[in-house]
């Protein structure tokens, strides 16, 4: 079987930002790019699956980004990705536009599973996979803590806001993957110098035959700066006498 994992190129959460000079987005001539923690998981569960019930399974590691990306997809090489798809695109993409170029890169790898973050770290959207499973007509589990395979597709665990929900879902499906779903390896050594002689494959929307079409258009930001006090009770009579005035301030 196939599987394939998305791969967002995100700036590392652990910089300072700055904007550009026109205020519409945040300068990017300083940052250094990671892997998205969430699709780094996903990787991990790909070769978990590789390695428990599927030996035979081929994980392709597709992202799309400028061509500075293929750095973060030999991340995923290096974890144990058998190849990677680079779709180069330099522009912003929304994240159904990046649903319908993967939608493209699926219907050419014809996978038998999707696996992917449930968000990137940069914008939280929490939409490409949906949007990807609706525009496939495939089946979808967000959210994913556990996934089984049973014998008639997959029993997954879903993190939601009143506990633990397990669905079943029908092969093909697309999963996105929750921060307890596993703990992603460390590349070794050996497995990042191996990772550069796997292959990269290159390609365009063009190629695709996708022509994205912007549905967000972002029109400012700013940085928010926090500023916090410390003080020091003695008591929590005195903690909810400090609290209730804090808020009859705010009010």
């Amino acid at each position: 079987m196939k599987i394939l994992v998305p791969c967002k190129r995100v700036p590392d959460p652990d910089q300072k930002l700055r904007l550009n000079a026109e205020a519409t987005d945040v300068d990017s001539t300083a940052l250094t790019y990671i892997l998205n923690p969430f699709d780094a998981i996903a990787v991990e569960e790909a070769l978990c699956i590789r390695e428990t019930t599927h030996p035979d399974a081929e994980i392709i590691a597709v992202s799309v980004a400028p061509a500075e990306g293929e750095d973060d997809l030999r991340t995923a090489l290096a974890m144990g990705a058998d190849r990677a798809l680079l779709v180069e695109h330099d522009a912003q993409l929304d994240s159904w536009n990046v649903a319908r170029l993967l939608a493209a890169v699926v219907e050419r790898e014809q996978p038998a599973l999707v696996i992917m973050g449930k968000q990137a770290v940069d914008d939280d959207a929490n939409q490409t996979g949906q949007f990807l499973a609706v525009q496939l007509g495939w089946s979808q589990a967000t959210f994913a803590s556990q996934v089984e395979f049973t014998e008639t597709g997959l029993r997954v665990h879903r993190e939601t806001d009143l506990g633990i929900e397990i669905i079943h879902v029908s092969l093909p499906a697309v999963v996105t993957a929750d921060l307890r779903l596993n703990e992603p390896r460390y590349a070794s050594l050996p497995s990042i110098l191996k990772a550069k002689k796997k292959p990269t494959e290159y390609t365009t929307a063009e190629e695709l035959g996708v022509k994205p079409e912007p549905r967000v258009r972002l029109l400012s930001m700013e940085l928010v700066h926090s500023q916090r006090n410390c003080e020091m009770v003695t008591s929590a009579r005195e903690l909810i006498l400090k609290l209730r005035e804090t808020e009859v301030i705010k009010g």
